[in-house]
């Protein structure tokens, strides 16, 4: 199977995230008012499948290093079609919590899994190419389910909207069947304990370091993905359908800006596009604030969303070559840590920020906030790492050339 054919693959499984959150975001203040509970409450459903990703991530990623990609991703995908169906006909907002942190748990094996398989396939560059295709495949379910969403919402309701996504999710199950193989061998697979997995790659400081950017970079987004309907629709008057055309419209500059990224990266690097990316995102979010707090209006944050998500999608797939970089055999437990650092945070954090409703500045100050911490670590804690990293290496190799010079050659 192609690079190219695979890519399509694994960014169709990395769907599980946005499509469990998209498809029914414009739904959520009919869920709301359907389920006679707040804000806050409904906006944390969201939240429970987000820790489910998190949580579930740390299992999966684990065990597809000891047992291989396919097996746990098969029963993840087969799990979360059959708690969609739970989600359908819950009775009330606690059951609902309850099956949507499940739901998460389960959907969590297509994010690690894929990014784990593209570690296998491919390094560097290649791989940021790679990361960046996935991207762009995986960023089609924003762009669509939303509008989708605010489709179907009038149609069939937000209970409809969740049996559709058990059909979606019996669909991934025969394509991750059918059309993707095995990438880890038995003789690369660990057969210690996880904890040993873990404590193997919390060891370097450099991927912690990354780990917590990534965390960083995770409650921005999050918080933008909980608030933007509440935001647009209550704060703005804007109408379901509307909605889901400025939330897609937001999607495709992800999708142009991972394009770019891929087109650039083997000229500029990885490591240039990551720095310059992530300060280009914390000045976006500042403008952003700025905008909300001078009364600047509709047309300002829906710019400063946009340019967001354009640096966005082209920082990501640096981001995660880096980190990965000296894990190959431990790859499924890296990208399972890269993956909780994005998705634990942010969840706990949205629902706080709305506890007194949620407003333009209530978003846009902790989103302001988030991605600004992520470009202070990267410029102080990531950037003279990979300096000194790339000094060592320099050094280690002049080391050894100086070694294989036979005696009296000089």
């Amino acid at each position: 199977m192609s690079l190219r054919r695979v890519a399509v693959v694994l960014g169709l499984l990395e769907m599980f995230g946005p499509i469990s959150m998209d498809l029914y975001m414009p739904a959520l203040p009919e869920l709301a008012t359907e389920l006679d509970t707040s804000d806050s409450l409904a906006q944390a459903t969201m939240s429970a499948c987000m820790l489910g990703l998190a949580l579930g991530q740390l299992v999966v990623g684990p065990l597809s290093d000891r047992f291989g990609r396919r097996k746990p991703l098969l029963a993840g995908v087969a799990l979360f079609a059959v708690l969609s169906l739970v989600c359908a006909v819950a009775p009330s907002i606690e059951l609902l919590l309850a099956a949507r942190f499940f739901q998460g748990l389960s959907g969590s094996a297509g994010i690690v899994v894929a990014l784990a398989v593209a570690r296998d396939l491919t390094e560097g560059v290649e791989l940021v190419r790679l990361l960046a295709m996935l991207t762009t495949v995986g960023a089609l379910a924003p762009i669509v389910a939303p509008v989708v969403g605010g489709q179907l919402a009038p149609l069939i309701g937000w209970r409809g909207i969740f049996a559709v996504l058990a059909g979606i999710g019996v669909a991934l199950f025969l394509l991750a069947l059918t059309a993707l193989p095995e990438s880890l061998e038995p003789a690369d697979r660990h057969a210690r304990g996880s904890g040993h997995e873990f404590g193997a790659v919390l060891r370097d400081r450099l991927f912690l370091c990354f780990l917590l950017a990534g965390a960083c970079g995770g409650t921005a987004f999050f918080t933008y993905l909980a608030s933007i309907s509440f935001v647009l629709q209550d704060s703005y008057s804007m109408s379901p359908q509307l909605f889901s055309v400025c939330f897609a419209a937001n999607a495709v500059m992800s999708v142009v800006g991972a394009l770019i990224n891929r087109s650039v990266v083997r000229r500029a690097g990885p490591v240039r596009m990551y720095s310059v990316g992530t300060v280009v995102t914390a000045l976006a979010a500042l403008g952003m604030l700025v905008s909300v707090l001078l009364g600047a209006g509709l047309v300002a944050l829906l710019i400063a969303l946009a340019l967001l998500m354009l640096v966005t999608g082209g920082t990501q797939a640096n981001g995660s070559a880096l980190a990965l970089a000296d894990h190959g055999r431990r790859a499924g437990t890296a990208a399972a840590l890269l993956g909780t650092s994005a998705f634990a945070i942010g969840p706990l954090v949205a629902p706080l920020v709305s506890l007194s409703g949620t407003s333009p500045l209530s978003m846009s100050i902790t989103m302001a906030a988030a991605y600004g911490c992520a470009a202070a670590l990267v410029w102080f804690a990531v950037l003279p790492r990979l300096r000194k990293r790339a000094v060592d290496s320099a050094e280690a190799v002049e080391r050894a050339e100086v070694e294989v010079v036979p005696p009296g050659a000089l």
